[in-house]
């Protein structure tokens, strides 16, 4: 997920992949916090966005008494599930999020302090395609090299990838589109990033101290064989090329990624969805990985969301 340093400034987008430790340029102030974004499914995300708090970056605690920091008004089902936040080079948040469980569209708006938002939008995002079934997971990234937004969700589309006509989630199988925009009112054709040979859900980008770019997914494969775990690939850019598919770094029945640089080591969280918790990973190389599950606390009934550093003073004013 996003990264920003202490002007808010989001870092640049470069092509190398890989590191061991980071280097003291690259680390972040010592007085940033981090903080969660995510929704509960009790109500499918119908209380809105959530908000969370945590020194560490372990223990998240929950901000405003679990209150609901905005309420999902628009979307057939006015749904507020996978909440991703992104900040532009101005300083401004964006929210993307999954505003129904089937739909062409996804639910888009803005905020300075993450307390007062933007009028809401549903961005059409696949009403371009025949047989769209979904529009899952969105993700924003902020591209620096192009100077603006690439956003990201998954879809399935009857009659592409294996995919059957049916109804809600008979004959899916999931691909990762992406559009660009610099205002998010105008945005490219969209387009496939790209085919990862399998059904697959929740990418999200790990932006690197070295400047590189990691893609972090879901491998949704359970109809010939139960994966359902995380893989992760290097990227050159948020578009792409990748490279090869890692092998799985978590079990079975694991989702909605979302990753940060943490001290010396990249940490991804992730939502053991059966289980009712979220899990964690850490590593330096994509290659070895340190189960950090024991030590991860986030909100009771919290589910997929985004993690990203924010200046401890930032974090004291929300409320």
């Amino acid at each position: 997920m996003e990264c920003i340093d202490r002007r808010t400034a989001l870092a640049g987008i470069g092509a190398a992949i890989g590191c061991a430790a980071l280097p003291v340029s690259a680390r972040p102030a010592p007085d940033d916090v981090f903080l969660l974004s995510y929704f509960t499914d009790k109500d499918e995300g119908r209380e809105g966005l959530k908000l969370a708090r945590s020194d560490d970056g372990y223990v998240f605690r929950a901000l405003g008494n679990g209150r609901g920091f905005l309420m999902p008004m628009v979307g057939e089902n006015r749904l507020m599930r996978d909440p991703n936040l992104v900040q532009g080079p101005n300083g401004l948040w964006h929210l993307v999020w999954t505003s129904d469980w089937f739909s062409p569209v996804i639910g888009h708006a803005t905020s300075r302090d993450l307390m007062h938002w933007s009028q809401q939008q549903t961005i059409p995002v696949m009403k371009g395609f025949v047989g769209v079934r979904n529009s899952w997971a969105p993700e924003a990234i902020y591209d620096r090299a192009r100077g603006d937004f690439v956003l990201m969700w998954s879809s399935s589309i009857d009659g592409r990838f294996g995919a059957t006509a049916g109804e809600k989630f008979a004959g899916i199988k999931l691909r990762p589109y992406y559009t660009r925009t610099r205002d998010f009112r105008t945005f490219t054709p969209t387009k496939l990033l790209f085919d990862p040979g399998t059904d697959s859900i929740d990418f999200t980008w790990l932006k690197l101290a070295d400047g590189g770019l990691r893609l972090i997914y879901k491998d949704e494969t359970h109809d010939t064989e139960t994966r359902r775990w995380l893989v992760s690939r290097s990227a050159a850019s948020p578009t792409g090329p990748f490279g090869p598919v890692s092998a799985p770094f978590t079990k079975p029945m694991t989702e909605g990624p979302t990753a940060i640089r943490l001290g010396d080591r990249y940490m991804v969280y992730y939502d053991v969805y059966e289980q009712h918790r979220f899990g964690g990973a850490s590593t330096t190389d994509f290659v070895h990985w340190t189960d950090e599950s024991a030590r991860i606390r986030f909100p009771e009934n919290a589910r997929h969301g985004t993690v990203v550093r924010v200046p401890r003073a930032f974090a004291d004013r929300i409320a």
